[in-house]
């Protein structure tokens, strides 16, 4: 029998579907998949966040500290807003949480709370500082995130994969650096309830450590029209929203009838030395 080549009726290592489609249907399975994972772990964040001792938080900081150099930890400055905070803890706020300052040489107007009660404070806010009641209520406000764990909350979906890999890989692994190096002091978001909270908590803190309530409202007043959210931070969302914020601390002065006071002066200057280049 004469053998006559022919192409096999089917070939299985071809497939009738044309290759572009069958990228297009992989690619936006692979993106439906991204955007689920990303909104469980959005939804993750306040259902992981109470159940996070503070070992675990002590080990996640370290991932975040890693980034910012301990030399202004050192100035009389740093020595300074340490017993501020020290005092306030002792007198007033007694929170669970062991707070340590670290200021930071930068312009921006900002202050934060990082995991294991980590406060930094950069020189730029120092600056615009003009008396210790101003000062104090800017710390008490980052007390106020702590009270509240609402630090753990504004890292959002990077505190529940950095948890994750935590546990299961321990506290010095590759995934959990990467992470925390990752994440950006500007997206340590707080909400406007969390943000009013926090208000809430330093007011009481001033008066409680000053009786009386000057000072409070100083900071959010220097704030320019045109603010940009990159330099001055989670206080400096918007103009209007702050001014929302000054009405609310004004109301809650008036409603439970706290005096208003002088402020008390800065006993030192705030800004950091100069290095030698």
């Amino acid at each position: 029998m004469k053998f006559i080549p022919q192409h096999p009726g089917t070939n299985v290592n071809v497939s009738p579907t044309h290759p572009l489609k069958e990228f297009a249907v992989l690619a936006g399975g692979l993106l439906a998949l991204t955007v689920v994972i990303y909104l469980v772990l959005g939804l993750a964040v306040d259902l992981v966040v109470p159940h996070i001792s503070m070992g675990l938080e002590k080990k996640l900081a370290g991932t975040f500290m890693q980034r910012f150099n301990a030399a202004g930890n050192e100035s009389d400055t740093s020595r300074y807003l340490q017993g501020l905070v020290d005092r306030l803890q002792q007198q007033c706020t007694n929170l669970t949480y062991t707070i340590t300052i670290h200021v930071q040489p930068s312009d921006a107007i900002n202050a934060a709370a990082l995991p294991g009660g980590h406060i930094i404070v950069f020189s730029g806010l120092l600056a615009e500082m003009q008396s210790e009641n101003e000062l104090i209520f800017v710390l008490a406000h980052e007390l106020g995130h702590y009270a509240h764990r609402d630090h753990l909350r504004g890292i959002g979906r990077a505190l529940v994969l950095m948890s994750a890999s935590t546990v299961l890989m321990g506290a010095d692994n590759s995934i959990s650096n990467m992470i925390g190096q990752g994440v950006t002091l500007t997206e340590l978001n707080f909400s406007r309830s969390q943000e009013i909270r926090a208000d809430t908590f330093a007011l009481e803190t001033l008066v409680c450590h000053y009786g009386n309530t000057a000072g409070a409202t100083d900071f959010f007043r220097k704030i320019p029209k045109a603010a940009d959210p990159g330099r001055f931070g989670h206080y400096f969302a918007s103009h209007p929203e702050n001014r929302r914020r000054i009405d609310h601390l004004e109301n809650l002065i008036r409603q439970r009838g706290y005096p208003t006071g002088t402020p008390a002066p800065l006993p030192m200057d705030l800004s950091l030395p100069k290095t030698n280049p």
